[in-house]
């Protein structure tokens, strides 16, 4: 991962915190792909995409969540979940920066799913 990826998961993670979250697991890694970070929301295990875009030439950062990459999430986050018994309620949250310094920061609860 970049520089600037690791940057903008970390500035996610740490306003995910402020909002009540709490970290669980970074970068979860399988065959299917990489969950950027899982966290708890209460009850609900949550999978987070962090997208950063600093320039909106291409589309914007919710636009680079594609239905294939959608896909990816679906079976890396089913990957997770396959060994851990009681399965919680779960969500796929997304968490979009962007600008040339990340200020701007969009938390969209719910953005696709299963």
């Amino acid at each position: 991962m970049n520089s600037a990826g690791a940057a903008a998961e970390k500035q996610a993670a740490q306003f995910l915190r402020r909002q009540g979250l709490a970290l669980i697991e970074a970068n979860y890694r399988c065959r299917f792909g990489e969950i950027d970070l899982i966290m708890r929301d209460g009850a609900a295990l949550v999978f987070i995409e962090v997208r950063l875009r600093r320039r909106g030439m291409f589309g914007g950062a919710a636009e680079s969540i594609t239905w294939r990459k959608q896909q990816c999430l679906l079976k890396t986050a089913q990957h997770y979940l396959r060994d851990r018994g009681n399965l919680p309620l779960c969500r796929f949250d997304a968490v979009l920066l962007e600008g040339e310094a990340r200020q701007r920061i969009e938390w969209i609860k719910n953005a696709f799913g299963a």
